[in-house]
């Protein structure tokens, strides 16, 4: 497929915020329109480190950010998360990365195919910063259908793990490809849209898994391919 670069709007004079309560459980997810204020930066950035696979679970290539980004949009993510999460004595990064996914879906594996939870803590936030455009499809999240569970935390980990076991004996893994809406196993109860400069600020317990399109541009060149910041926080401890 041709690459093309990533076609970014103006910019808004203010970060555009909303919260969202998602499912039967009501979670909250975070959407920010105009996240940094300068998606162009980031993009360019990420264009000039190696980014290689990391782990077994993403599907492409990441790397490390630099220290300015979260020096960039730490000061508004403080205060997003200490109104929405209660994250009164602010939050840590424990990872924060460029992410691009590359992997075709003929080629995913098992553990891919599904819908994933960041954590089982209660207060781990994840924070997904697109830099890339709405034909890179979005973020979708989803109901278990044998449990009902839209999050799984320490206490609901092993029944949901003793029944998405059950459910795969008797269904079979899913076949190779990203989801795309309800499937047999999970019904999709929310999906954001890709934008560049949105992020999404949730917590890690959710149900979740990126909305590939179809026919999606899988480059690994980050100017036109499905980039991301992946970042994870959790809760700084009271002085």
């Amino acid at each position: 497929m041709p690459t093309e670069p990533i076609r970014l709007p103006p910019q808004p004079t203010a970060p555009q915020v909303r919260v969202e309560r998602i499912g039967r459980e009501g979670e909250p997810v975070l959407v920010v329109d105009g996240f940094s204020g300068d998606p162009a930066r980031w993009i360019e950035s990420a264009s000039q480190g190696t980014m290689q696979a990391i782990g077994p679970h993403y599907p492409g290539l990441r790397r490390a950010t630099e220290a300015d980004y979260l020096a960039a949009v730490g000061p508004l993510l403080a205060k997003l998360i200490g109104t929405v999460f209660g994250y009164a004595a602010g939050a840590h990064v424990a990872e924060s990365w460029y992410s691009i996914v590359t992997t075709p879906p003929t080629r995913l594996q098992p553990i891919q195919r599904l819908p994933h939870f960041d954590g089982v803590e209660d207060a781990r936030l994840a924070v997904l910063h697109f830099l890339c455009d709405p034909g890179h499809g979005g973020t979708a999240f989803y109901r278990h259908r044998s449990t009902g569970f839209e999050t799984v935390d320490a206490d609901r980990y092993p029944i949901y793990a003793h029944r998405l076991s059950e459910d795969v004996q008797r269904h079979g893994l899913p076949q190779a490809g990203y989801i795309d809406g309800d499937t047999i196993l999970f019904e999709r109860i929310a999906e954001f849209p890709a934008a560049p400069d949105r992020a999404l600020i949730y917590r890690g317990k959710q149900l979740h898994c990126a909305r590939i399109a179809p026919g999606a541009n899988l480059s690994a060149d980050p100017r036109c391919g499905r980039l991301t910041v992946n970042s994870f926080l959790t809760p700084a401890a009271a002085g």
